[in-house]
């Protein structure tokens, strides 16, 4: 693991870019990760999959399954696919501050 600066925040992450203490993302660390995914500005349609996946992530503990991140935001897996472009697990996940997934998300 190494530590990197987000927008300000110095952040653990592991190998694959993802930050392991969930409590120090916010918004701005949010950006700076879409950036390292070569996304460079956060839709009101990146947000809506990334305030869910965190929603679901702080309530079970996990990150949900493609299936019910797919019903539960109305988006097909091509749509999310073309919002993160390296797929809901890597992109989305990363984003949004979740430790690497470690089902099929």
């Amino acid at each position: 693991m190494s530590e990197i600066n987000l927008a300000g925040v110095a952040v653990q992450i592991d190998e694959d870019g993802f930050i392991q203490d969930t409590g120090k993302w916010n918004e701005a660390v949010a950006k700076a990760l879409a950036e390292t995914e070569g996304i460079t500005g956060l839709s009101e349609d990146h947000w809506k999959i990334i305030n869910y996946l965190r929603k679901y992530y702080l309530e079970f503990g996990i990150a949900p399954m493609i299936r019910k991140l797919c019903k539960e935001t109305g988006y097909d897996l091509k749509t999310i696919y073309e919002l993160f472009p390296s797929g809901p697990a890597k992109g989305a996940c990363k984003i949004a501050g979740l430790p690497k997934p470690t089902g099929c998300v």
